[in-house]
């Protein structure tokens, strides 16, 4: 790795670690109610909504708005889809949004995945883009948030039965916290060339016409094939080409701060309207990582003790720092296999020494690219600036994995931290049988329901990813939709369904995820790797709430020392292995042996 590439980590690095105190602060006063500026703006939505501010709720009531909520979002997002070409800002003149497609998205983007099966300049009106995605972007970060301040007031509250209001909570995060950073990012994306208008698609005359083949394809976008069953092409000649338009640096910054991550153009953050500079790809990679990191903070804060939030953070930056410095590496050594087919891997000034740029953008290069996949699945932002289906297979490999630890390290805006304090539970439970004590974390006893509802939350990912895997895996309908064969082909459904059911929404790419079968496979599998998390808890925060506290005494166990952040990363690395890596070692570590088997190191 070279000084450059270490500089440019570091500063990164650096830069989220300086915002954590001063945005986890804010943060945690916005949801203790210490900030009023914006009751002008607070107090009409109260009275428009009909809803009262100062009602407490117990954890069902909370879990019941939620559902509620979102599942007025689902079928909000669905119609507005299934009805776009009788809706306004149509410039496109696109048609319906096809059912199958519609449901996924509607889940997609209520669940904060933001898979996209779909390119979004090709299928989706300016109205659609902003109505329902991108309103639900805001939506979706702020209940992730929401869920969690819950969490932390079971945490806090004695013999209590009320964890806060969710309404108020979700318009507080909304309003304070993601309105306000989006509005910044955008003006500053906006100012380096990410385009905001409500322009039709500009047509442009090509100086030089294009000679290329086109993949023939039936009704249901499925490659015909020959009789020796090679995909049959036809000739084209391309001398005009479409620019596409649109509202985009709003939708960019809420998509990346609110761990979103679904792009307004197809190829996401690689396209240079939605990331056209090395500074705005910067910029970008910042906000994935600056709300996650800082709601540590934040709970350090609520629960009256910052060094457990800064435990927390320590155990995730010793998870994560390793694992991007890896996948630096894995994409700086090159692939093995391209030497052999007389592709040189030259080096780019100031980007790289070479190594595998196959699916990565000039303009950033290997590390910024590298930094971003990690970040974009240690968090469940899912958008991407490179092809991940071209990374080297252990380049591949790591961000697949980040995703197999739950989302914890970091995670979604909320989601991500409550996710990890799971984890923290079943950690305090471990050590408890060790030393032969009742667990207890902050003051309140673990009992059996508390470790029922961790083990809910921590085992329902990994059953849907490997059952629904395996049925893509022995169907034709979902083996036909790989575009390679053998263990990519096997990493391409794996990664897709991990992505899908960590509600995370970035793709190998490789695979043509807009079929029915994975249009409604997947959909259930979103909606059911966000609720089946959330649900547990809450159930969690309830029970919490309702106990005693219990004042700390010398044989209590420390949750913020060295010894204790080493057990949750042990339990944290152990469960993330065990369970995924039998899958792991038939896709991207087989392909890995057979590209060093084949052309060597």
């Amino acid at each position: 790795m070279t000084e450059i590439g270490l500089l440019q980590i570091l500063i990164y690095l650096i830069i989220i670690l300086l915002s954590v105190k001063p945005l986890g602060s804010y943060m945690a006063k916005v949801y203790e109610g210490d900030f009023k500026f914006l009751s002008s703006i607070e107090r009409p939505i109260y009275r428009f909504c009909q809803i009262a501010p100062q009602q407490e709720m117990t954890w069902k009531s909370y879990l019941s708005a939620m559902l509620v909520f979102n599942l007025t979002g689902i079928l909000a997002v669905y119609l507005i889809q299934r009805l776009q070409n009788f809706l306004p800002l149509n410039l496109q003149g696109f048609t319906a949004v096809p059912p199958e497609l519609a449901f996924n998205t509607a889940a997609s983007f209520v669940t904060n995945s933001n898979w996209q099966a779909y390119g979004g300049e090709n299928t989706l009106s300016y109205l659609t883009q902003m109505m329902a995605l991108t309103v639900q972007n805001f939506l979706s970060a702020a209940t992730g948030m929401s869920l969690l301040i819950a969490l932390i007031r079971g945490i806090t509250s004695s013999e209590s039965t009320n964890l806060g209001n969710f309404w108020v909570d979700t318009i507080r995060g909304t309003i304070y916290i993601l309105l306000p950073l989006s509005l910044i990012l955008a003006i500053l994306l906006s100012s380096q060339g990410v385009i905001q208008n409500f322009k039709p698609y500009q047509k442009i005359n090509l100086i030089e016409p294009l000679n290329y083949q086109l993949s023939i394809t039936d009704a249901n976008g499925q490659s015909i094939k020959d009789e020796k069953g090679n995909p049959k092409f036809e000739n084209k000649i391309l001398k005009e080409q479409i620019i596409p338009m649109g509202p985009v640096a709003s939708q960019v910054a809420i998509k990346q701060l609110g761990t979103n991550g679904g792009g307004f153009f197809n190829t996401n953050s690689a396209h240079p309207f939605e990331n056209p500079t090395p500074l705005t790809n910067f910029f970008e990679m910042i906000a994935i990582l600056l709300i996650p990191a800082a709601l540590c903070y934040t709970f350090g804060a609520m629960v009256k003790d910052k060094r457990q939030g800064w435990a927390i953070l320590l155990a995730m930056l010793i998870i994560f720092i390793p694992l991007l410095l890896g996948t630096v590496i894995s994409e700086q050594n090159g692939n093995s296999a391209l030497p052999s087919l007389g592709i040189n891997q030259i080096a780019y000034p100031g980007l790289s020494p070479g190594g595998n740029m196959e699916g990565k953008e000039v303009r950033f290069g290997i590390v910024a690219s590298s930094i971003w996949a990690t970040a974009t699945t240690a968090t469940s932002n899912g958008s991407v600036n490179s092809m991940l289906d071209s990374f080297t297979p252990l380049g591949g490999l790591i961000p697949l994995w980040l995703m197999h630890l739950g989302e914890v390290i970091f995670g979604g805006v909320g989601s991500g931290l409550y996710g990890m304090l799971m984890l923290v539970i079943i950690t305090v439970f471990v050590a408890g049988l060790m030393v032969g004590r009742t667990p207890e974390y902050l003051g309140k006893k673990i009992d059996t329901y508390e470790m029922k509802m961790a083990s809910i939350a921590v085992l329902v990912m990994p059953l849907i990813v490997l059952v629904f895997t395996a049925l893509a895996v022995v169907l034709k309908i979902g083996t036909e939709s790989t575009a390679n064969p053998g263990a990519h082909g096997f990493s391409e459904i794996l990664y897709a369904f991990t992505s899908m059911t960590n509600n995370n929404g970035s793709a190998f790419a490789g695979l043509n995820a807009n079929t029915s079968f994975y249009n409604i496979l997947g959909g259930i599998a979103m909606l059911i790797g966000r609720y089946w998390i959330a649900i547990p808890t809450l159930a969690i925060a309830g029970s919490l709430a309702r106990k005693k506290v219990i004042p700390s005494n010398p044989g209590t166990l420390s949750t913020h020392t060295p010894l204790f952040i080493i057990l949750l990363i042990g339990i944290t690395i152990v469960l993330g292995a065990l369970t995924f890596f039998p899958a792991l070692a038939l896709g991207p570590i087989v392909e890995q042996l057979m590209l060093w088997d084949q052309y060597g190191h």
